[in-house]
């Protein structure tokens, strides 16, 4: 048992998707890489994912920051303005995501249409 739980821990896939696998998490790095200037504030990425709640995008933003994938930056202004943008690592993450939504929409009817005639 210690031996399973040892190799779970060192399981390189497991310990980095579960930190962005989550839908909002990838439709955040997603939605910061699109946009025109690579910065976003806060209600500018709301806007873009309306159907994530304020509480789940403020929890995804902390954890993105948390795990080096978006860098958050506090301007000393009142009010205070804070933008996001993606980090390095944030940004070498990019190419697998677009793979993963062109592989999403090529393979869409074959994965979601089938779950639903099932």
């Amino acid at each position: 048992m210690a031996d399973i739980k040892a190799a779970y821990l060192a399981c390189p896939i497991r310990q980095v998707i579960s930190r962005f696998g989550d839908k909002w998490s990838l439709l955040v790095l997603y939605t910061l890489n699109e946009s025109d200037t690579g910065v976003m504030r806060f209600n500018e990425l709301r806007r873009q994912m309306s159907d994530c709640s304020q509480k789940m995008l403020s929890q995804t933003l902390k954890n993105l920051e948390q795990n080096n994938l978006v860098h958050r930056e506090v301007y000393p202004e009142v009010p205070p303005r804070v933008e996001y943008s993606l980090t390095p690592i944030g940004k070498s993450l990019m190419p697998s995501i677009t793979a993963l939504i062109a592989w999403a929409k090529e393979h869409f009817d074959d994965v979601v249409i089938h779950q639903i005639i099932i």
